[in-house]
């Protein structure tokens, strides 16, 4: 199986090139499916029901999310829904929404680190424990790992962790793509960030003018996404042995998309 792992959509010019993207990439490279990061899809903090169906129109086969997935609050509510969307499985288990889920012999699973990161979560290793405890009774061909984190010491730290236990491990959040691509000793594909979708001419996704006020006044700025250049569409393609449920390989997929 081809699998496409895409790095955070960033507002709406991530949304347009996830559009205007993906289909054709999905036929140039034989993909069969396809995780994209979501949870910067709304104005750069968030999902909604309609950003949500745009990224699945455009051809995403589970959106995952991350710290700001919880931002809009009139879509909270859907992270119970059917829609295959989730949040990081490492949050407190009152919270909406769900951490894994199978999709045929595919499981995706979302977590996030600790480090750098908001308070209150679970280890995302013993929370990985636990999941694949849960599917050793009935285990899916391929199980893709999408780690939401700062730091890329603990992105590094769960790729070996899992090495061997799942066919990939990829990092999201700091939308900088990495050149850390590679198989681990066990088969495991491994990434340190995918990168993110979004534009260019920006400071990870936000206009450059409200990024350069924040540092340079350390006074309250809110942060629009830019909205003019091109856009960028960062991610992975991992090929996967259906019979090991391990990675043959991986390599970047990177593609900039005029607006």
């Amino acid at each position: 199986m081809k699998v496409l792992m895409v790095g955070d959509v960033v507002g709406r010019p991530g949304r347009s090139a996830l559009s205007a993207l993906l289909p054709g990439l999905k036929r140039e490279l034989g993909v069969e499916f396809v995780v994209v990061n979501g949870e910067n899809a709304a104005a750069g903090f968030g999902l909604t029901d309609e950003t949500a169906d745009e990224l699945l129109s455009a051809g995403a086969t589970v959106i995952t999310g991350g710290n700001h997935i919880f931002d809009q609050r009139d879509f909270v509510g859907s992270l119970d829904g059917e829609l295959p969307i989730l949040r990081p499985a490492n949050y407190p288990s009152t919270v909406p929404g769900r951490g894994m889920l199978r999709a045929g012999d595919v499981v995706v699973i979302n977590l996030q680190g600790r480090v750098f990161m908001p308070d209150g979560l679970d280890s995302p290793f013993t929370t990985a424990d636990r999941l694949l405890e849960e599917l050793e009774y009935d285990p899916p061909n391929v199980i893709l790992v999408d780690c939401h984190t700062e730091a890329t010491s603990e992105q590094a730290a769960l790729g070996w962790y899992l090495d061997g236990r799942v066919t990939a491990v990829v990092g999201t959040h700091t939308h900088v793509p990495t050149a850390a691509a590679k198989l681990l000793p066990q088969g495991t594909a491994f990434v340190t960030d995918l990168g993110m979708t979004g534009p260019v001419d920006s400071v990870i996704g936000s206009r450059v003018e409200d990024v350069l006020t924040r540092f340079l006044t350390a006074m309250p700025k809110r942060l629009n996404v830019a909205e003019r250049g091109p856009a960028q569409l960062n991610g992975v393609l991992i090929e996967t042995d259906d019979s090991s449920g391990l990675a043959t390989g991986i390599q970047r997929v990177d593609r900039i998309w005029e607006f």
